[in-house]
């Protein structure tokens, strides 16, 4: 799994369980599958840009909240390539 999809993943969790959501209450204001939420935010699904857009609708945030790394407060989009590259990944 990469750093932007897991970091992406956490940015969910963390905004979900702040909102006091169950994964279902947020599949259900996302209008997506409750397994799919859980899949994103354990790294193992890649969203897509739509999924992002419905994510971040649904939490009434900026799609940029979604992919900032909450150590730095950097967004996602901003970072260098190689700051996402799996370590375990052949290049």
């Amino acid at each position: 799994m990469s750093v932007l999809v897991r970091d992406f993943g956490a940015a969910v969790r963390r905004l979900r369980e702040a909102s006091g959501w169950s994964q279902e209450q947020l599949a259900e204001q996302a209008g997506l599958n409750r397994s799919y939420v859980g899949e994103i935010e354990r790294g193992s699904a890649i969203a897509s840009i739509v999924t992002l857009d419905k994510l971040a609708r649904a939490f009434n945030v900026p799609i940029e909240r979604l992919l900032s790394h909450p150590s730095d407060g950097l967004s996602l989009a901003t970072r260098p390539h190689s700051a996402f590259a799996d370590p375990a990944s052949p290049l």
